[in-house]
């Protein structure tokens, strides 16, 4: 059996090597260039979850993780633009044929990059963005409080909650128009790069044949709700990188941390990724969480060691350790639910031996 890598790796880490590691600081400073998105566009891995019948490559759940690690670790701007291109693009698999058929070789191939708002319809029973029927199709009003990819994407995959208490998905041209209109880019601590932007809905119109999922609100929550009690990969590709830098030190001390920390990173990895392939994403729940914290904790510990080890030059803007610690705060918050917030505030509360 051959053991070399799947070639969706091979370009992920051709990727990373030859565009995003070597900016990454300038690109979180500066912003995501043209250059940055039309690199991944280019790279195949938008096609990763779609369907061969639609131009995409159907690559197994750990050629994905496997992927989201390496880019996360390159470069973590990026990487939070190329995944959540991967959300619509699952949905439109399995959408009515009018707007699969429109839209999902387009952004399986890499021609379209699609972005999401639709973390709102997590703060259930308040309704941020509601859809109300209209002639042909359907309303929507309220605010997206976050939208990432503004001027770099160029589909939204929009969701509010009509009046039957339903999740309605549809997709939208992520460009300003009559009810739609965005704020300025916003300044964050990290991933500034990433153009987030909260957006105000005036009656955006949209046609019955862009309406990508409808379906009682409970449904799609109880589905939603399992998701982010994995370990995200992201998490190990930040703490692995963080680790690379403790490596470069030349420092026998920031080695052996890192040997240390390694060790645990890695097995706290085998066994949430072994969870996330459960069959019955619902099970085991506890147990989740558990180790979501601490990878959490594990990419927090990698991260501080390459600050604490590059000492004062770690404060230079310029330096990949604090850049990837700050990171690593956006991903203590990105996705979070309330049971998630729930489980690490008790971990923290209640640290272990």
């Amino acid at each position: 059996m051959s053991n070399a890598p799947h070639p969706l790796v091979d370009r992920a880490r051709r990727l990373a090597a030859e565009v995003l590691a070597p900016h990454a600081e300038r690109v979180d400073r500066e912003g995501l260039p043209a250059g940055h998105v039309a690199a991944v566009k280019r790279s195949g891995l938008l096609g990763a979850s779609a369907p061969v019948a639609h131009g995409g490559t159907a690559a197994p759940a750990a050629v994905r993780r496997e992927i989201a690690e390496i880019l996360a670790g390159a470069c973590c701007s990026t990487w939070f633009l190329e995944t959540q291109h991967h959300t619509p693009v699952r949905l439109l698999s399995e959408a009515p044929a009018p707007v699969r058929d429109r839209l999902l070789r387009p952004l399986a191939e890499g021609e379209l990059l699609a972005g999401v708002a639709y973390a709102h319809l997590r703060a259930h029973p308040r309704v941020r963005v509601r859809a109300s029927r209209a002639r042909g199709g359907w309303r929507f009003e309220g605010r997206v409080p976050w939208y990432t990819g503004w001027g770099l994407n160029d589909v939204m995959l929009l969701a509010g909650v009509t009046d039957d208490g339903e999740a309605l998905f549809a997709a939208v041209e992520a460009r300003e128009q009559t009810g739609l209109r965005p704020s300025p880019p916003m300044r964050l601590a990290a991933l500034t790069a990433t153009r987030t932007v909260s957006v105000e809905l005036t009656g955006l119109k949209v046609p019955d044949d862009a309406v990508v999922l409808r379906l009682p609100y409970e449904r799609w929550a109880a589905a939603d709700r399992p998701r982010n009690t994995n370990a995200a990969p992201a998490v190990f590709g930040i703490a692995r990188a963080a680790l690379g830098v403790l490596e470069e030190c030349g420092d026998r001390d920031a080695a052996r941390t890192a040997r240390a920390l390694r060790t645990r990173l890695d097995r706290v990895r085998r066994q949430a990724y072994a969870l996330a392939d459960h069959p019955v994403p619902h099970e085991h729940v506890a147990e989740r969480l558990a180790l979501k914290t601490r990878a959490y904790d594990l990419m927090r510990a990698a991260t501080t060691a390459a600050v604490v080890a590059g000492g004062g030059r770690s404060l230079d803007l310029g330096s990949r350790a604090q850049r990837l610690a700050r990171e690593g705060l956006f991903l203590l918050v990105q996705g979070q639910t309330a049971d998630v917030r729930e489980a690490h505030l008790g971990s923290l509360g209640h640290p272990g031996p």
